[in-house]
């Protein structure tokens, strides 16, 4: 575990500080995109899903909708590739799902910076190095995000979320938070190849 004085101390301050003033400044954003989503996918305009955290704890992940709920003749829901619709890749695109996840940065279930919250069901798929993101609070952006984001395969996603936590720095943090708004802006790897989002992560049985 990185034993730095940022790791233990100052990250949290920063997150706090700076998670808080985003969240107050971009409050009209909020507000207008919860409009739009409202309007263009009806609601709810959240969607809430629980994610492990730090330590492996759960919590519920909110972000805005993206998808419909359109369904086939048997009420079964429609792949995601037919769900996703326009306004719905652009709020991917533009990372404007996101924003909502403030709120879990200043309660201090995520943080601006560290591995992606993903899947509970792929903590028994980690091996033991893989495992290690979760030594950290999920980051709203990181390593991963700045190197590829979901074009990247998992192995070499989870890899870079170990290297984060045992690089984690104030310089490094403030250089993620920099390329993102450039990989915001150009819209890279929003999804993988041939993919309405990204594959699931099946661990070594998909070796």
């Amino acid at each position: 575990m990185n034993s730095t004085f940022y790791a233990r101390h100052g990250k949290r301050m920063f997150d706090v500080v700076v998670g808080g003033a985003a969240l107050v400044a971009l409050t009209p954003v909020l507000i207008a995109v919860a409009t739009v989503v409202r309007i263009g996918l009806g609601g709810p305009v959240l969607f809430r899903q629980l994610r492990p955290g730090a330590g492996g704890r759960m919590f519920r992940l909110a972000k805005f909708r993206t998808m419909s709920d359109a369904r086939d003749d048997h009420g079964r829901l429609l792949p995601d590739s037919q769900r996703l619709g326009r306004l719905g890749k652009w709020l991917r695109a533009s990372s404007l799902d996101e924003l909502p996840e403030l709120i879990h940065v200043v309660r201090g279930e995520m943080s601006l910076v560290g591995p992606r919250p993903l899947l509970p069901q792929y903590l028994a798929r980690y091996d033991a190095r893989q495992a290690r993101r979760h030594d950290v609070r999920p980051g709203l952006t990181g390593w991963a995000q700045v190197n590829g984001r979901n074009a990247l395969d998992w192995p070499a996603r989870l890899e870079l979320d170990a290297q984060y936590v045992e690089t984690m720095s104030l310089a490094l943090d403030l250089k993620i938070l920099a390329r993102t708004v450039v990989a915001v802006l150009r819209r890279d790897g929003i999804s993988a190849a041939g993919e309405a989002t990204v594959q699931e992560f099946r661990g070594k049985e998909a070796a």
